[in-house]
């Protein structure tokens, strides 16, 4: 899918920062608006009245009177110093332009933030013009291919592994000249084959040195590179990246990569890593991890830490910058402190989409036949300073209108509006719709098995509270709009006693209320940090939730067909690949006997379901099966 990262993966958590929510640091945002607000932009997508230099002084960069006016350097041995920029992207997530598939204009938050890799090439053309491209690199730290309708599209509806095509995202990074990637979790969705057909058409290698044959410790990609930068009158500097992918793979893509592939522990294959780096001349060593920096994980078990970015900058020497992503998170500067060495490593994170672009400074001089780093900085840099690169829009162009045509296409008509406004309070109507499409399609598949006598229940979340289906003509984006990831749909079997702790898990979402606080739901939501789509709603059985309960006293009335659930009594459950995988430590569910998984994508069972009904009519399949209640009193 899955739900990884964005989330903001509090892991990330581990999926897409869901779009109605803003990372957005406010000062910065505030600077970086009044910056724009006094420079005209050019029709080219570049900073007029202020060069790079301007803005990146505006944000606060350490390095900004440097790149106002980079020292070339000397001769070599004189100890002159130079100052080289690192430029770093992560989880772009498919977003090629600044434009948003499920509102079918161009994206805009209330952050007065903008998306798209086309934002992020204006800025990097003008820091290349102000420090020279010899000065400068050019990074990403992953989930490149997944995250809108565009990804999805080229991947699924018209897939370049059969249409021979150059992918959107590889025709875009090749177009900027990025120096190196790194695979994300999100770039195993899709399968082996398509990974590697995607990595076979970028210019740029494709780094992750943790992601390794079955049973050894050898890199199934390529593990590093070291890029050589020349400078006028001074010896070559040697500049080594490191790429380091994300070990809970294994779980949220464990479908495509089990028995294929095996993802190591982030901070011991750095350890192995970096002397071969040294080794082999790099001068500078720079990590591109795609893994948050908080130390936790939202997975449990023995599989390695989830977001170990800081833990390797604070226990394997010889590291000078990381760049970092995964959690879709704002960082524009961070300095951990090496526990052998003493140095400090600088390290940053550039949010998510192309909303920010991490810009690292460091200063070196070359004395006594080797190269020294002097000082080091970092910051983040809003891309809503600049339009999109035409080049970058042009690049794609054709790809762009064929996803706008498809997201267009009528499905159904709806007998009237639904919205997932208070789904994450209430038992909706357009929740209940997937929950609908996944029981039918389950039902449909254990027909005439062992299992096909055993009640059916559905599992959904509500993964986008901005979704609707309006009254009339309903369209792929709206189908989009509700189910944002690309998850797969199994059915898996579990007792009533496992459904009641896993609801009794879900329920951790809310805080505990009291019986006679104000009713206010929105303030309710999302206890322990827990992002939307980490709430499972269940449909098939009934329930009441009571939030004025301690966590684990919460679920109450659980029944079936009018009578309670007997601890034993069995039932195939309906379920995403992301949570049967172990995605957001469910209990029981990746444990549970799976009877089936035909790999079949949840968003196109949506829309096949809708295309063969016809019509939406929300009297024919909504059923208020849960509530919240306090002391057995609904809410509302």
């Amino acid at each position: 899918m899955s739900e990884s990262t964005h989330s903001h993966e509090a892991s990330h958590y581990n999926e897409p920062t869901p779009r109605w929510c803003s990372c957005a640091v406010p000062d910065e945002v505030e600077a970086q608006r009044n910056e724009a607000r006094r420079h005209r932009i050019s029709r080219r997508g570049l900073i007029t009245g202020a060069s790079a230099a301007g803005v990146l002084a505006a944000a606060g960069w350490p390095g900004a009177a440097q790149a106002a006016q980079p020292d070339h350097g000397g001769p070599g041995g004189n100890g002159k110093n130079v100052t080289i920029t690192i430029m770093g992207t992560s989880d772009i997530h498919s977003n090629a332009i600044n434009w948003d598939y499920y509102k079918d204009a161009a994206f805009s938050d209330a952050a007065g933030d903008v998306v798209g890799l086309a934002r992020v090439s204006s800025l990097v053309n003008q820091i290349r013009a102000d420090r020279g491209r010899d000065h400068t690199l050019l990074f990403d730290a992953g989930d490149i291919i997944q995250g809108t309708p565009l990804g999805f599209y080229y991947a699924t509806v018209e897939p370049t592994t059969k249409t021979g095509a150059i992918h959107p995202m590889a025709l875009q990074m090749n177009a900027i000249g990025y120096d190196a990637v790194v695979l994300g979790n999100h770039e195993f969705n899709y399968g082996l084959d398509f990974l590697d057909h995607w990595i076979s058409q970028m210019q740029a290698p494709v780094l992750a040195a943790n992601a390794v044959h079955p049973g050894t410790k050898i890199p199934k990609y390529k593990p590093y590179v070291v890029k050589t930068m020349k400078f006028k009158g001074m010896p070559p500097l040697r500049v080594g990246v490191l790429g380091l992918t994300n070990p809970g793979i294994v779980i949220w893509d464990k479908a495509n990569v089990s028995g294929k592939l095996d993802v190591l522990d982030v901070v011991e294959t750095a350890k192995s890593w970096v002397p071969r780096m040294r080794r082999d001349g790099a001068d500078i060593v720079v990590v591109s991890v795609h893994a948050g920096d908080s130390g936790l994980s939202s997975y449990s078990g023995d599989i390695p830490v989830e977001n170990a970015a800081a833990m390797l900058a604070e226990q394997v020497p010889g590291v000078d910058a990381i760049l970092f992503g995964h959690a879709h998170i704002d960082v524009p500067q961070r300095f951990v402190t090496n526990k052998t060495t003493g140095e400090q490593v600088v390290m940053s994170e550039p949010k998510c989409w192309g909303e920010r672009l991490s810009v690292f400074d460091l200063s070196l001089s070359f004395e006594r036949g080797r190269w020294t780093v002097n000082s080091k900085s970092a910051i983040t840099v809003n891309t809503n300073t600049v339009v999109d690169d035409p080049k970058l829009v042009a690049v794609v162009k054709s790809e762009h209108d064929a996803v706008v045509a498809y997201v267009n296409t009528a499905v159904a008509t709806s007998t009237e509006a639904m919205s997932a406004a208070e789904a994450c309070w209430k038992d909706t109507a357009i929740l209940d719709y997937i929950n609908v499409v996944q029981t039918a399609k389950v039902t449909e598949a254990i027909a005439g098995t062992s299992y096909a006598s055993l009640p059916v229940v559905s599992i959904a979340a509500p993964f986008n509270r901005a979704a609707t289906f309006p009254a009339g003509s309903v369209t792929i984006k709206d189908v989009a709009g509700l189910y944002i990831y690309d998850n797969t749909l199994l059915g898996s079997v579990l007792t009533g006693a496992q459904i009641k702790d896993y609801l009794e898990y879900s329920a951790r979402y809310y805080q505990q209320v009291a019986v006679g606080a104000p009713v206010d739901p929105a303030s309710w939501t999302n206890n322990h940090n827990l992002p939307d789509y980490n709430y499972d709603q269940f449909s098939g059985v009934v329930y009441d939730i009571d939030i004025s309960q301690p966590e684990g006293s919460r679920i109450s009335g659980l029944s079936y067909n009018g009578a309670p659930v007997a601890d034993d009594q069995q039932f195939v459950v309906a379920v995403n690949n992301y949570r049967q995988s172990g995605g957001g430590g469910f209990p029981h569910i990746a444990d549970a006997p799976v009877v089936y998984n035909a790999q079949v994508a949840i968003r196109e069972a949506i829309v096949a379901y809708a295309t063969a009904q016809g019509t939406i009519d929300p009297a024919q399949f909504h059923v208020e099966n849960w509530r919240l209640v306090r002391s057995g009193t609904p809410v509302f």
